[in-house]
C-alpha cells in the first residue's frame, strides 16, 4: 500500500486524492497528512541521485508521433514521427 502512495504522489495525484482512493478501495482511512508522511519516504533517494556525480556528456533522445489521416487504398490513420 504504502509503495502504491508514493507512486501516485509522484505521478501528481493529490494527498487528499491518494487518501479518498485507499478510503474508497480498501476502507482504511488515512489522512492526507499521513499520505504526505509516506511520500516523504521518496525524497531522500531523490536526494541521493542528485548527488551522484553524472557524466559530462549527457545525450537524450525523444520521439514523438502523431496520428494523421493518410487516404491510400483504404482510409487510415499513420504515425507521423517527429
Amino acid at each position: 500500500l504504502e509503495s502504491m502512495i508514493i507512486k501516485l504522489y509522484s505521478k501528481g495525484v493529490t494527498t487528499r486524492e491518494i487518501a479518498d482512493l485507499i478510503e474508497k478501495m480498501y476502507g482504511s482511512h488515512y489522512s492526507p497528512a499521513q499520505v504526505s508522511n509516506i511520500s516523504k519516504q521518496k525524497i531522500p533517494k531523490g536526494k541521493t541521485y542528485k548527488k551522484h556525480k553524472q557524466r559530462k556528456k549527457v545525450f537524450c533522445v525523444y520521439l514523438d508521433a502523431t496520428y494523421l489521416p493518410l487516404r491510400r487504398e483504404t482510409f487510415e490513420r499513420e504515425a507521423v514521427y517527429i
